[in-house]
Parts: structure tokens; C-alpha cells; sequence
């Protein structure tokens, strides 16, 4: 029985923005950056209010899309030897978000995880948080964080800082040569 939330029902979404947005916020902090690099947040505001009406969700749905995809990367990667990725990756990404007061409220942290719990399970992100309402202001940032801290995690597996993106820019590539 195929479930309401299953990845074939939902919309990409912009995923070429949402992930500029994560490539950024990466390099920002490699660089020493921090969350709440003014530069960075200014050009982040510039490029959301240029999206337009839709966009904003167009990206939201791009970044959960992103989530699914490092997700389903890190289920695999876990499997291969043997390990359940919510055991291995669930614990670490709460307690990096509790070390992000400021920018991931406590009260989301609960949301975002299940978040991560329904991608790793092969749900897609998108729809599960569909069924629960509109997303909400102070989950914007919890949403980018999550893209970013599962990012990371992938970086540092790979032992390659660009791996993340790098793998979601050849899956895009991938998928526009095919449609050619």
C-alpha cells in the first residue's frame, strides 16, 4: 500500500535554489562564517524577495526535496555497514541543533526531527509536514538548518567538504540530460 506521503506524489520544487542557499551557507561557515553572518544574511534576503509569490514555497519544497536525497544517501551509506541511519544520525543532528539557540528554537527542534525521521524512513519531508499544516515562520531557518547540518554530516563522512552538493548538482545534471 503506497502511503500519502510517498516521494512519487511530491513536487521538487525549486532544488537549484534551495541548493545555492545550502552551497552557501556551507562555504560561509568553512570560512569561518557564522549563522548569523550578516553578508550572508543579507544576500539570502535579496535572493528570497527576488522568488517572487510561490517561490518562497518552490524553495521550501526544493530543500525538502534536498533533505530526502541526503537522507536516502545516508540510509545507504549506513546500511552498507550495517547500521540503521535514524539510530547514527537522528541523536547527533538534535544535539546540534540544541547548540543553535538562536536560530533553531527549541520548540521546532521536535519538527524538524521528524522531519528527518520521515525522510530517512523514505517518506518524502514535504508531504509528511503537509499533513500538519502550513510551515510556519520560525521553521525557516530550523528547515535551512536541517539542510545544512545533514549536509555536513554527509562532508564529513565523505571526507570532502563539496560532496553534498556536489552529489545534488550531478543528480540535477543527471536528470536534465535525461529529459533531453
Amino acid at each position: 500500500m503506497t502511503s500519502t506521503c510517498d516521494p512519487k506524489h511530491a513536487p521538487a520544487g525549486d532544488v537549484d535554489a534551495a541548493l545555492l542557499m545550502i552551497d552557501s551557507r556551507l562555504k560561509s561557515v568553512y570560512e569561518g562564517g557564522t549563522a548569523s553572518d550578516p553578508e550572508h544574511k543579507v544576500l539570502i534576503e535579496q535572493f528570497t524577495a527576488s522568488l517572487g509569490p510561490g517561490g518562497i514555497d518552490d524553495v521550501l519544497d526544493g530543500t525538502c526535496t534536498i533533505i530526502y536525497m541526503f537522507m536516502t544517501w545516508l540510509r545507504k551509506a549506513h546500511e552498507e555497514h550495517d547500521k540503521d541511519v535514524i539510530e547514527y544520525v537522528v541523536p547527533g543532528f538534535v544535539t546540534s541543533m540544541r547548540r543553535m539557540p538562536r536560530s533553531v528554537p527549541r520548540e521546532v527542534i521536535p519538527t524538524m526531527t521528524a522531519l528527518v525521521v520521515a525522510a530517512g524512513t523514505g517518506l518524502s519531508p514535504n508531504l509528511w509536514r503537509k499533513q500538519y499544516g502550513d510551515w510556519t515562520i520560525a521553521e525557516m531557518t530550523p528547515l535551512e538548518a536541517t539542510a545544512f547540518l545533514l549536509a555536513e554530516q554527509i562532508n564529513r563522512i565523505a571526507d570532502d567538504r563539496e560532496f553534498a552538493v556536489r552529489m545534488i548538482a550531478d543528480a540535477l545534471n543527471r536528470a536534465d540530460a535525461d529529459e533531453d
